[in-house]
């Protein structure tokens, strides 16, 4: 709703203040200039990106206007299920605890969080790296740089779209230059005309200078922002595992490992510490009081 009414607020003004100092806003309905700029800019975007990340800029586009970043609520099923996992780690067999991570969507751990179990890209990731905690071979500071490795191309693939769209919002005034210059070589052709319709062809060829200009640093630009601050958002949980993790593994108790990956979530969504602590101790025996009775059974 925020970029909505943002962009509102961003055109009432410019036309407002358009027509405030006398100007005629049918002046500036030139539609074929605006095909001409956007037609241009979208063949060049789909030209400079593989088709993944076309359609992948599509999907950041839905994200940043309907705000999914992670929730206070998927930020306590990380951590309790991060919890969970070190538990199960310090008090169980390396078998046992390779059956939730060979498994995760049969794992009674992962079942008590469902944040976590849907998201099958940060699911890996923790398998993966409670993996090489289990095989015990990996010193702390390889698992570090390897995680650093990993995350850093994660991020990198994830603001693909908001690279390539501010490469678009840097073209966008050039392309509006292209299309006042078909516009004036219309005026041109159009020299034996009145003035009054040779001032309209000139007007309609500066319209598409104005266009570029505006797109570019009016909308497509903040929007490029808008999706490179939801993705970081979305990034946050793989740095998160990491620090958890990594203070597990260098003897921290699963409660203040835990807090270790808390304090990597923005203030604004952090839940409070005694939160975290309520909702780690209360998951974990949700856990093993509904494992208990499999056990018993076997």
């Amino acid at each position: 709703m925020g970029s909505f009414v943002g962009i509102f607020i961003t055109v009432a003004a410019l036309l407002g203040g358009f027509a405030a100092m006398g100007g005629h806003l049918a002046v500036l309905m030139q539609p074929w200039e605006f095909v001409i700029i956007m037609g241009t800019a979208v063949g060049t975007f789909i030209v400079a990106n593989p088709w993944k990340v076309v359609a992948d800029t599509g999907l950041a586009c839905m994200q940043a206007i309907t705000g999914a970043v992670p929730s206070e609520r998927y930020y306590l099923d990380l951590l309790g299920a991060l919890h969970a996992l070190m538990r199960e780690l310090r008090g169980k067999g390396r078998n046992e605890v390779e059956a939730h991570i060979d498994d995760p969507s049969s794992s009674e751990i992962f079942k008590a969080f469902p944040s976590v179990l849907g998201d099958p890209s940060l699911l890996q990731f923790i398998c993966d790296y409670v993996r090489l905690i289990i095989m015990g071979n990996a010193r702390t500071h390889e698992i570090e740089a390897l995680m650093d490795e990993e995350i850093h191309t994660i991020v990198k693939s994830k603001l693909a779209p908001y690279h390539s769209l501010v490469t678009v919002s840097e073209a966008l005034p050039a392309l509006g230059i292209v299309a006042a210059v078909l516009g004036v070589i219309k005026a041109m052709g159009a020299l034996d005309q009145s003035p009054k319709l040779l001032g309209g062809f000139i007007g309609a060829a500066l319209v598409g200078t104005f266009a570029g200009i505006f797109l570019s640093y009016g909308i497509i630009s903040p929007f490029a922002i808008k999706i490179k601050m939801t993705r970081e958002k979305r990034c946050r949980p793989y740095i998160i595992v990491k620090q958890t993790l990594l203070a597990f593994m260098n003897g921290a108790m699963p409660q203040i490992a835990v807090e270790h990956g808390r304090k990597m979530i923005s203030s604004n969504e952090r839940p409070s510490i005694d939160v975290v602590e309520n909702e780690t101790i209360a998951g974990p025996k949700a856990v093993v009081t509904e494992a208990e009775p499999k056990a018993a059974r076997a």
